[in-house]
């Protein structure tokens, strides 16, 4: 294995969080960066809808209301979205500050509104988890605690200012304060739950995205490797025709000069010179035409060999052992050569290794119908907390590590992933005690790793 596929394999998981602040970013980084003609959007059906609801509670039904009131305080949204569709393009990301002071707003003018026609009396009161949603789906759990808290406050103040509800005065049944209240924590209960829940999907797709983000750098440089190797192949095949017409002219021109000649010695050299770039490129597309051989297909053992060569020579004795299973043939199956396999496997040994007290070992085995690649370690094993979350694309502290709360979780999914890719499952565990260490299995149907021609 030469050096630029050693250290495409090495440092797998290493290299995806040495990228993450140029090109992946973080969870966080995703949340809070909604372009602002969705805030607009939203705050113009928010205008829309308030102003059909007091015009029909007016004029439709006859309650009396302080209409001149609630529509100035329905302009005061549109008026704020007048302003940032002037002020700022409508493609532009918000800041999360910025998005937080514009749900703010509309915490308070929603409030005002629900304040103004009945306080804690009016049905539409739960419109109030309208903003505290998006800032839960929009902005970090810190933010959103904010804002839900704005949310809470304003609804508790409501009985201390709100005006009485508009059927009142139309002969209406005066609620009681314990059904006021009722509403107030039917808010409540709402509100929380909604921060929290809507705060977790929106943490978990940023961290799926991202992860899946990274799944595509491993495989982008894995595609990078092949397309250089595809290059050198044309380059040689190129360049063999224009050097063998060099060194034959050259050749030529020696022969027609007198011995003596002080340009013989110069043309010898580059007929030599051309003769050894001739050998050099020959060199090149033999190793070329070997290595697509192997790239198409490879014994299972070898597979997990090349796996873990990366890992050798670390200070941990890394082993890889093949034997077949029940039913399984005395060879192992040739199969493809998977880019996908092959860095999954490597981020699991590599992961094997970090830990691992002596020993790391690889064993693959096959039946009639299955593949088993297992590598487990003498290491502390995964901890209590860790082993539930593994294959789950969370973000961690590698210092941590298994003992602690954390471990290699955005490696581990995106090694998961790629395994899944390509037809397998995988099984993370502790080994038996007394025994130390962790241990990771994957599994495949063997139709499902044979190369297709003999499927």
């Amino acid at each position: 294995m030469d050096e630029t596929q050693r250290e495409s394999r090495l440092g797998f998981e290493d290299a995806i969080f040495t990228l993450a602040p140029e090109g992946l970013g973080t969870a966080q980084s995703a949340l809070g960066r909604t372009r602002l003609r969705t805030f607009i959007t939203l705050r113009w059906l928010a205008v829309g809808g308030q102003s059909a609801a007091v015009l029909l509670v007016y004029f439709g039904l006859g309650f009396e209301l302080p209409l001149a009131l609630c529509l100035a305080i329905i302009a005061a949204s549109a008026w704020l979205n007048v302003f940032l569709s002037f002020a700022f393009p409508s493609q532009r990301l918000t800041r999360s500050w910025e998005a937080a002071l514009q749900l703010g707003f509309d915490t308070v003018q929603l409030a005002l509104l629900i304040g103004v026609t009945g306080g804690l009396s009016n049905p539409f009161l739960l419109l109030l988890l309208a903003p505290v949603t998006v800032a839960a789906l929009s902005l970090s759990f810190l933010w959103a605690s904010v804002i839900a808290a704005l949310a809470l406050i304003l609804a508790a103040l409501m009985p201390l200012a709100a005006l009485p509800l508009p059927w009142t005065e139309a002969g209406g049944t005066h609620l009681p304060i314990l059904f006021q209240w009722g509403q107030f924590a039917a808010l409540a209960v709402g509100t929380v739950f909604f921060t929290v829940s809507a705060g977790r999907v929106s943490q978990d797709e940023a961290r799926l995205v991202r992860a899946l983000d990274a799944a595509s750098v491993v495989m982008a440089r894995e595609q990078k490797l092949s397309a250089l190797g595809a290059m050198s192949a044309m380059t040689a095949h190129e360049l063999g025709t224009p050097l063998a017409t060099i060194h034959l002219v050259a050749k030529e021109l020696v022969r027609d000069l007198s011995p003596d000649d002080p340009n013989a010695d110069d043309l010898r050299l580059i007929a030599e010179q051309a003769d050894r770039c001739r050998a050099i490129l020959s060199a090149i597309r033999e190793a070329r035409e070997a290595n697509d051989i192997v790239h198409a297909r490879t014994p299972l053992d070898a597979l997990v060999e090349e796996a873990a060569a990366p890992m050798k020579g670390l200070g941990v004795v890394v082993t890889v052992r093949a034997a077949p299973g029940e039913g399984g043939a005395p060879r192992p199956p040739v199969i493809e050569r998977s880019p996908e396999i092959l860095h999954a496997l490597g981020a699991f040994i590599e992961n094997a290794v970090s830990f691992a007290a002596s020993r790391v070992e690889a064993t693959a085995n096959w039946t009639a119908d299955q593949v088993i690649i297992t590598i487990l370690d003498d290491g502390p094993g995964f901890s209590a907390e860790v082993l539930p979350k593994l294959g789950e694309p969370y973000i961690s502290d590698r210092s941590e590590a298994r003992l602690g709360g954390g471990d290699m979780g955005l490696g581990f999914f995106i090694a998961k992933t790629l395994i899944e890719r390509t037809g397998g499952r995988v099984a993370p565990r502790n080994r038996t005690p007394p025994a130390t260490g962790a241990v990771v299995q994957a599994v495949w149907p063997l139709q499902a790793l044979l190369p297709r021609d003999l499927d």
